[in-house]
């Protein structure tokens, strides 16, 4: 296996995003994937049932004792629940991981819309491990939330990417995936500039977990030794060819199918 990743994530009791989907994309990306649970949910491709938060301090003893025992190539946050998770995260990684790349997708909202992160943790998120970050994840509900700005062309998306940068954010990915249009439009905004990648648009219901496992793919990626935009790319080929090939389970929002690429090379794309 090549590449330690740790994430810092809730569980999917469905398996198709948080925890779940995490350690299957990182294992079929030939990565070794560990983990520090933030907090259960009874959830289904119907939606969000139901969330038990894990103490600060036991998530603080998962990541720690991996820390010290394995290490990590690259660490990767999902959800984070509130402020006091987020803040003990951030105090974990600033001391026991500093030069290891982070990857952040600020999981704020699940895909039926239920709240994934309470708003005082927004506050915590931008203090501690934004600027902390190699890179954030946001969609486009999630950007609009942390920009405070509303996004519907592509000049806005754009516009608040930098204006993310300009708040302390390294490098943002901004997810085209809740535009309309029959292309995908991400943008890897950095300090030197912008990278447009485009996909086309796949006609599918069966898109539960695209944030999850995009955001590990890319950690996954940079614990290979890839360039941020290598790993963005190859992430986006992995998760596009997970949903056109996904396994049509369940009545709402179903999941992808993460094992697709049984023999993909690890690094070398």
């Amino acid at each position: 296996m090549n590449g330690r990743v740790l994430i810092a994530a809730g569980s999917d009791s469905g398996g198709g995003a948080g925890i779940q989907a995490d350690i299957k994309t990182v294992t079929a990306l030939g990565g070794y994937a560990m983990t520090a649970i933030t907090a259960l949910t009874a959830q289904n491709t119907l939606g969000v049932h139901g969330v038990w938060p894990v103490s600060p301090e036991f998530i603080a003893r998962q990541l720690v004792v991996v820390l010290d025992d394995i290490g990590a190539d690259a660490i990767k946050t999902g959800m984070l629940h509130d402020a006091a998770v987020t803040r003990t995260v951030a105090d974990v990684l600033a001391e026991k991981a500093s030069a290891v790349p982070l990857v952040v997708d600020p999981v704020m909202v699940a895909k039926g819309g239920a709240p994934l992160l309470e708003a005082e943790a927004v506050g915590a998120l931008w203090a501690r491990l934004i600027p902390a970050a190699t890179l954030i994840t946001p969609n486009i509900p999630e950007a609009e939330l942390l920009a405070g700005q509303p996004i519907a062309t592509t000049d806005d998306v754009l516009a608040a990417g930098r204006l993310l940068l300009a708040r302390g954010a390294r490098a943002v990915l901004m997810k085209g995936g809740h535009r309309a249009g029959d292309e995908v439009e991400d943008w890897l905004l950095t300090p030197t500039g912008a990278r447009r990648f485009t996909s086309p648009r796949i006609d599918s219901k069966d898109t539960h977990g695209t944030g999850c496992t995009l955001a590990s793919a890319i950690a996954t990626g940079l614990a290979q030794g890839m360039t941020l935009p290598m790993a963005v790319d190859r992430a986006r080929h992995y998760v596009l060819e997970a949903i056109r090939q996904a396994p049509g389970l369940g009545q709402g929002h179903g999941p992808l199918n993460h094992g697709w690429p049984c023999a993909l090379p690890s690094a070398d794309r």
